[in-house]
């Protein structure tokens, strides 16, 4: 063999490539052992696939036929799609276990900052606005949405990556006014203990900001905000950007949207300059958490 293929390197990143399977697969809301039936497989070898053992080509485009994506997303090489936010979720798992430094702008606040009692409150908002039809499958569902969110929280809570997130003042007030809710017509004593759910997560944003611990910064924006939430997140081996059209405020959308994952340079500089530009003249510290006590204490 000679020196130049003992040092070939594979333009495939195989790790990526099976947290790309694995997302796909619990978007699709399958088991190991569904997929390995459709291809003719143990479910031991869907899970080394997972943990980024090579894969024939061939049986990569099987999994993309099963998984309804493409190849090209499979790989890497042009956006992820996720037509669920079980995937979506996933996914974002994935990469900010591995990311550095989190650029955010979620509506109305990052999961990654909110408190301890967040997801008992998101659990009966997804309920609430839940169709009526399809009863099980949503709550199966959404217990497997909470589970990824938890440890989504929880790593952060433990690896402490530097987060800086963008809340919009409109979408702050519009969050207390109408309440922790996943549907408005609500018994009034139910709708007013989530309002007050809401102002707290709120004053737990201006805690944030008067604290201002190392790894966070929280910037107000008293402007319009971009339609579309995202996330830049970034590694020693990544500079990913992931946008979505699922929300997890008030009156919850989990169900309707297609999300996309990209490493595209310019899409990620893009929304990081944006990210710039209103970090510039958003409110900071404790003057913005001064504001928002004022916005709890008018509403």
């Amino acid at each position: 063999m000679t020196a130049e293929h003992e040092h070939w390197i594979s333009a495939i990143d195989y790790t990526a490539l099976g947290d790309r399977l694995k997302a796909y697969r619990i978007g699709a809301s399958l088991q190991a052992e569904d997929i390995a039936a459709q291809l003719g497989v143990s479910r031991a070898v869907v899970y080394r696939m997972e943990k980024g053992e090579i894969v024939k080509i061939e049986t990569l485009e099987r999994l993309a036929h099963v998984l309804g994506t493409s190849l090209a997303s499979l790989l890497g090489v042009e956006a992820e799609y996720y037509p669920t936010a079980l995937g979506l979720f996933e996914r974002m798992r994935q990469l900010e276990s591995a990311s550095d430094r989190i650029l955010a702008h979620f509506e109305p606040i990052s999961l990654l900052l909110t408190s301890d009692a967040y997801l008992q409150h998101l659990r009966a908002m997804l309920h609430e606005g839940a169709p009526r039809a399809g009863k099980g499958t949503q709550a199966a569902d959404i217990e497997a949405m909470l589970l990824i969110l938890a440890e989504r929280r929880a790593f952060f809570e433990k690896r402490k990556p530097h987060i800086i997130s963008l809340i919009g003042l409109r979408e702050l007030e519009r969050f207390v006014h109408t309440g922790l809710v996943g549907r408005v017509d609500l018994p009034e004593d139910i709708r007013s203990a989530r309002v007050q759910a809401a102002r707290h997560e709120v004053l737990r944003i201006a805690e944030l900001m008067e604290s201002e611990p190392l790894h966070v910064q929280i910037g107000l924006v008293d402007d319009a905000m971009p339609s579309s939430t995202f996330q830049v997140l970034s590694g020693p081996q990544h500079s990913v950007l992931a946008t979505s059209p699922f929300r997890l405020g008030e009156l919850p959308n989990v169900r309707n949207g297609i999300a996309t994952v990209t490493a595209a340079p310019e899409a990620v500089r893009m929304h990081s300059d944006l990210m710039i530009r209103l970090w510039k003249t958003a409110y900071k510290g404790k003057s913005g958490a001064q504001r928002l006590r004022k916005l709890v204490e008018r509403i």
